[in-house]
């Protein structure tokens, strides 16, 4: 996940101590078509982490467009951003896999990110893609973000390994919770001075109207529960390809349900521990969840538990036992579970938990997703903004929505085997 830069030695004192901070350097590439939020990075507490000759940035941005982001910029970028992927890719002992973060809703998380996803597959085609996607909510101040999501989405089914989708509703009511637990003072929580959460003065901020630190906090614990297994030892540790290889029995449906406890916003709030059964239970409990959906009440295909902490196999069985006959799992895997144990918890934690359900669940945000994209498709409305950029035809529109609609459809078919509805196939019939 990083690499080191080595230093001149024969600096003096401060200056080796700041080097050692400076070799730190993230295995990562940053892009995007306006210089507004890397120069943000750039400037903040972050800055020393990343190496600056692995950014991409232009001015103008893609205008909420995705046409602009994958086929404008995607091709006139193309060589510099394999030429920087490559460069970090030939330093990697270990390549495992690739991880894309962006977001739906604008023109270039859509549209560069979906055309980085394709180059990967062409330049990596044996390395796995995990893909973290930030879904839009309906009261998003994007109008074309329902026409960007669902262009981006047929290039997530047919190019990502796996896909984590994360809601901003649901980030926006965890912050609010561990907001509530912070006032409520009835679990001793303490926060820390000159923190995200705190002022220079010391008191509490007034919840932000989107607090998105805070948000993007939630976000990256996900990621590190995620790739726990491979930076600390454990007993029951596992490959980060072992998730894709586990929890997606089929190529398309892989869209995985996380949930995450304790919640807190990193070295923000120190929460007391959960009760390890507790933890277990919470994981399953909608409050827990970066997306908003019901896996209870739906199909699991598949479950995968990252456990950090001190925490024996034998509690992982005992409360898969517990939990197992209130889930509903496909009739030829009801024995889907993926465990992991990391023996290294979190910061400030005793043990926390990531839990990584494939389910249908996730059907009523495509729905959802479909009905937005429909009522302005039906309208025809903002089309030119995307048929002027060379490459972009309206087929591309019908080709998505087609491809929307039949991952739908195969959730569907999902979910009726759990409702008893399929029929078995006929026998054949010999006549004598």
């Amino acid at each position: 996940f990083f690499f080191i830069l080595f230093f001149r030695s024969g600096d003096d004192g401060p200056d080796i101590y700041k080097g050692k901070i400076c070799s730190l350097k993230a295995r990562a590439l940053l892009i995007d078509m306006e210089e507004g939020v890397v120069n943000e990075i750039l400037q903040g507490p972050l800055r020393d982490v990343f190496d600056g000759k692995q950014l991409i940035t232009d001015v103008s941005g893609s205008g909420n467009n995705w046409a602009v982001g994958h086929k404008l910029y995607g091709y006139q970028y193309r060589e510099n951003i394999v030429e920087k992927l490559r460069k970090i890719a030939e330093h990697c002992d270990c390549l495992q896999c690739f991880f894309i973060i962006h977001s739906m809703g604008g023109g270039t998380g859509s549209g560069l990110g979906t055309f980085v996803l394709n180059l990967l597959e062409d330049e990596f085609p044996e390395v796995y893609r995990f893909v973290t996607s930030v879904y839009p909510s309906g009261e998003d101040d994007v109008i074309t973000s329902p026409y960007n999501s669902v262009l981006a989405m047929k290039e997530l089914n047919e190019h990502a390994d796996c896909v984590l989708p994360i809601e901003n509703e649901s980030l926006f009511d965890i912050v609010n919770k561990i907001n509530q637990m912070i006032h409520s003072g009835k679990l001793g929580s303490t926060v820390k001075q000159n923190s995200m959460i705190t002022s220079s003065a010391g008191s509490a901020k007034t919840v932000q109207e989107k607090p998105f630190d805070a948000m993007n906090n939630i976000v990256a614990n996900l990621l590190l529960n995620l790739t726990s297994s491979a930076r600390f030892e454990g007993s029951l540790n596992m490959d980060l390809n072992e998730i894709s290889m586990n929890l997606v029995p089929f190529p398309r449906l892989h869209y995985l349900v996380s949930s995450l406890t304790p919640l807190y916003t990193l070295a923000d709030v120190n929460v007391p521990s959960r009760r390890l059964d507790q933890m277990f239970s919470d994981a399953f409990s909608r409050d827990h969840q970066l997306i908003q959906a019901d896996p209870k009440h739906c199909l699991y295909l598949a479950c995968a538990l990252l456990v950090r902490g001190n925490v024996q196999v034998s509690d992982l069985r005992r409360n898969i036992e517990r939990l197992k006959p209130s889930l509903h799992f496909v009739s030829w895997n009801q024995e889907g579970w993926k465990t992991g144990l990391c023996s290294v918890p979190p910061v400030g934690h005793s043990h926390s938990l990531l839990a990584l359900a494939n389910n249908t669940c996730v059907k009523p945000t495509f729905i959802e997703l479909k009905d937005r994209f429909m009522k302005l498709y039906k309208k025809k409305a903002h089309l030119h903004h995307y048929l002027h950029i060379d490459g972009m035809e309206q087929s591309c529109f019908s080709e998505a929505i087609l491809s929307l609609s039949d991952l739908i459809e195969e959730y569907n078919e999902l979910d009726a085997t759990k409702a008893g509805l399929r029929t078995d196939p006929p026998r054949l019939k010999i006549a004598v």
